[in-house]
């Protein structure tokens, strides 16, 4: 299990990455009065709600911390992860497109695009390679049927008579 300090100063990362890089980088903090910045409100609750979830499972299941110091020891593969391999960053994604359309924010919506090119690049070259020498072909079978970004309609299960609760 991974230690308390560690789990604390991961929890850090998406408190960045959320609060205080918008803060510092937007100076006009108002929420637009019409329909579509209020859609941003449940786009935040959904990415935080997958955010927090994956985290858990990631602390539960994997016995990591969502930073990369401190990695999963098990490979999860279950609940959002049997669907897109990254779902985490997809939360922590859709909070930011949330806080950009609910506070019409231009310089939020491209730390946005920023963060998703920055991720992207993480795990093509650092990420994906340390899973793959880490967990070996569960994970090479877990990448061919599970997409990176965008999510598969049916969860994807191992064929190893494994089922979602294991």
């Amino acid at each position: 299990m991974t230690s308390p300090p560690k789990q604390l100063l991961a929890a850090l990362l998406p408190i960045i990455v959320l609060i205080i890089i918008p803060f510092s980088i937007e100076r006009e903090w108002h929420i637009a009065p019409n329909t579509v910045s209020l859609l941003g409100i449940p786009i935040i609750i959904a990415g935080l709600t997958l955010l927090f979830a994956t985290a858990s499972m990631v602390s539960s299941i994997g016995k990591g911390t969502l930073a990369p110091w401190s990695p999963t020891q098990k490979l999860v593969v279950q609940g959002p992860y049997a669907h897109a391999r990254n779902p985490m960053i997809s939360g922590v994604l859709a909070t930011l497109l949330g806080e950009s359309i609910l506070f019409a924010s231009i310089p939020i919506f491209l730390w946005f695009a920023l963060f998703f090119v920055i991720n992207n690049l993480y795990f093509s070259f650092s990420e994906e390679p340390g899973l793959l020498q880490r967990f070996g072909e569960e994970y090479a079978e877990y990448r061919r049927h599970v997409p990176r970004w965008i999510p598969r309609m049916k969860p994807w299960y191992p064929t190893e008579g494994t089922t979602p609760q294991d």
